[in-house]
């Protein structure tokens, strides 16, 4: 753990001050926590809230900066007043992330902060994600991937410095519930957020709500089929009682992406290479 954590502290002492895209997360609450043995007052956290970003991960995001200790700063980024993201493209990612970290790089320079980071790991760089263009764009670093940190190491040091977030479900913006081509409204947002906030109560490791028009999809881990099973009437009534008209349960489970299954080679192949 020890030459891990230094590699990472090396990556960032090359800078004397640092902004962080801060959603609350795994990865972002981890790299806050190593960031601040280096920074120490010279460190900001930058949260964007808007409707694709439930209420919930928003007041965790503020318990967690607390928590830390570290300046927190909470900024609009509504994503769905950008014109053509709420028709929902599959590089819908792009503009979201262009909008969000020109308003950090903003803020950034504005306060002379030296360097920006988000939390992008290792296994981030593997799959289809759009927003990375955007993040080369905006000059924004990613050092948790720069240093080879996967998820699993970043929930294993997280364990071992005591974050609260060690166990938390990996998330993402409630836009990527939607297969693409489906508009994008704030009505189907809060239905998903209003959902999945109840689901998430009934004790589930990992989950998702994908919304299909009126079609509640819902994702499970694999080892908490059974349980899903058990609970089924329980979870169409929160489906429906948030504004669904019909609920399944997705075989195939909890896996990330899944609404990228159906994307044409061509179209991943060529975000991969801006990944790299």
């Amino acid at each position: 753990m020890n030459d891990k954590i230094s590699t990472l502290k090396n990556k960032l002492s090359q800078y004397k001050s640092a902004v962080i895209a801060f959603s609350g997360g795994v990865d972002s609450t981890f790299l806050a926590r190593v960031a601040k043995d280096v920074y120490r007052e010279k460190l900001l956290l930058i949260t964007a809230t808007s409707s694709t970003y439930p209420f919930y991960e928003l007041e965790e995001a503020k318990s967690l900066s607390a928590l830390l200790g570290i300046e927190h700063k909470i900024i609009v980024s509504e994503e769905i007043d950008i014109p053509g993201y709420s028709d929902n493209p599959p590089d819908r990612c792009y503009y979201c992330k262009s909008e969000l970290f020109g308003k950090i790089r903003f803020i950034a320079e504005k306060e002379a902060y030296e360097a920006i980071f988000d939390g992008s790991n290792a296994d981030d760089l593997k799959d289809f994600r759009p927003g990375m263009k955007a993040k080369a764009e905006k000059g924004v670093l990613s050092p948790l991937a720069e240093t080879g940190f996967t998820k699993n190491d970043i929930r294993k040091f997280s364990q071992e410095l005591g974050l609260p977030t060690a166990t938390k479900q990996s998330y993402a913006c409630l836009a990527s519930r939607f297969p693409y081509g489906e508009k994008i409204t704030k009505l189907k947002l809060d239905r998903l957020a209003v959902a999945e906030f109840e689901l998430r109560n009934l004790g589930f490791s990992q989950f998702r709500i994908r919304s299909h028009e009126n079609l509640a999809r819902l994702e499970f881990n694999p080892s908490e089929m059974d349980k899903a099973w058990k609970l089924k009437y329980e979870l169409s009534g929160i489906c429906k009682k948030s504004g669904f008209n019909y609920v399944t349960i997705d075989l195939d489970g909890y896996r990330t992406g899944s609404m990228n299954e159906v994307l044409p080679q061509s179209i991943i192949s060529n975000y991969k290479i801006i990944n790299k």
